[in-house]
Order: C-alpha cells, then sequence, then structure tokens
C-alpha cells in the first residue's frame, strides 16, 4: 500500500511553543485512520500542517500527496489543497448561498469553468452524500446532520486522495453521528484515505480502524 502521508522525525510549533515532537506515522492509499486526544493536546495542529496552515519547525521527511512540506513553496500550496478534502467542525458554510451556490463557489475557486461540467460534478457529490434533493435549500434550512453531508460533499469535489475530518461529529447527536462515520467509511473504503478526528471513542469501538492518540506532545499508534 503507497502512502498519502509519510512523517519521519516532525517538530510542530505554535506562536514557538512546541505542540508535537518526533512525530512519525503514515497513512495508505483508501486507509481511515482516528486521531484522539484531549483538548490542546495538538490534533488539529497536526491536522492543520498537512494542508500547510501550520507549519513544521522541523524533521527528517514530511510527505503529503507527494509534496514536500519541509521545502513547500508558497504557489505549490493551492495545488496541495486542491488534492485534500476538509471536513469542519463547524460546517463554515456560506449562510447566504444555496447548497449549489455553496458548492459550485468551491469548484470556480479551484478553476473550474464549464458550467455543465460544474453542474454534473455537484450533482454526484450530493449524489454520494444522499443529498441529491438538496440543492435549492439554503444551510439554515437544513439539520445539522444535512449540512454536515453538505460539507463532506464539498470536500469531495475535486476527488481528494486525502480527507481531513475534524471532530465531524462534535456537533451532532449521537444517531445523526453514527450515518457521519459510516458515510466517511463508506468513502474510505471506496478510495480516498480519511484522517479523522474525534473526542467520541465509543466511535472507534463501534467502528473500528486505525487510532493515533496525541499525547504528552508525542504522537503514539494504538491498536
Amino acid at each position: 500500500m503507497s502512502s498519502v502521508v509519510e512523517y519521519k522525525g516532525v517538530e510542530i510549533c505554535r506562536a514557538e511553543k512546541r505542540v508535537l515532537t518526533d512525530v512519525s506515522f503514515s497513512i495508505g492509499e483508501g486507509e481511515f485512520c482516528y486521531l484522539v486526544g484531549r483538548v490542546g493536546s495538538g490534533k488539529s495542529s497536526l491536522m492543520k500542517s498537512m494542508y500547510a496552515e501550520v507549519p513544521i519547525h522541523s524533521g527528517e521527511k514530511a510527505d503529503v500527496l507527494g509534496y514536500d512540506l519541509l521545502g513547500l513553496k508558497r504557489k505549490q500550496v493551492p495545488f496541495l489543497r486542491r488534492d485534500i478534502g476538509i471536513v469542519f467542525q463547524d460546517f463554515q458554510l456560506l449562510q447566504d448561498r444555496s447548497v449549489f451556490e455553496n458548492l459550485s463557489f468551491v469548484l470556480k475557486a479551484t478553476g473550474w469553468r464549464n458550467r455543465a461540467d460544474m453542474e454534473q460534478r455537484i450533482e454526484d457529490v450530493l449524489m454520494d452524500v444522499g443529498m441529491q434533493n438538496k440543492s435549492y435549500k439554503m444551510p439554515h434550512e437544513l439539520s445539522g446532520g444535512e449540512q454536515q453531508r453538505i460539507v463532506i460533499a464539498r470536500a469531495l469535489l475535486n476527488n481528494p486522495r486525502l480527507i481531513i475530518a475534524d471532530e465531524p461529529t462534535g456537533n451532532l447527536d449521537p444517531q445523526t453521528g453514527i450515518t457521519i462515520v459510516t458515510l466517511l467509511h463508506e468513502l474510505a473504503a471506496g478510495g480516498h484515505s480519511v484522517l479523522m478526528a474525534t473526542h467520541n471513542l465509543q466511535l472507534c469501538e463501534d467502528f473500528p480502524a486505525r487510532v493515533l492518540r496525541c499525547r504528552d506532545r508525542e504522537l503514539i499508534e494504538e491498536f
């Protein structure tokens, strides 16, 4: 199995404070991994480092989707991020635009120009997340679970090899959270690599997968 993420001896700092040190791990193609740990343990910093929002301080190797993060140039960042789908806990949908307009905004921002192609791609990703009849809805007209499905659809628009989901069930009721985790596992089974941060250890037991834990400024693999 080839790796989409490979870190060796990586150190991550924020505001000159060491957050994680000597981080070494990899994520394979189509692999699902959980990322767990207490608030402030470095989960978000680790995830943000993968799409170059938090710089890597040092390391032997920091490779994401073939991009060397240790020597990444600013002009390369948009291309790296285009191949990563990001799912946020707080949705971050544009509240003054419909579902279709939210998705088309992302496509236009990432270089899509042909309207027919964009419409087809939006239809495809909404079908993937079971929201094919909701494109005309405004975000406030949707439940929390429906909004999170739209966020996952948004993350899928450019068919990313890697999906980073930061507490995607944190604002959802338990049953809806199960639905979202099931969907993310299905995406991994379809070939997307998925890294999901969560505080809900019950989900890790109910939907088993590899578990990485941030603790004491280290990343520990749990089996």
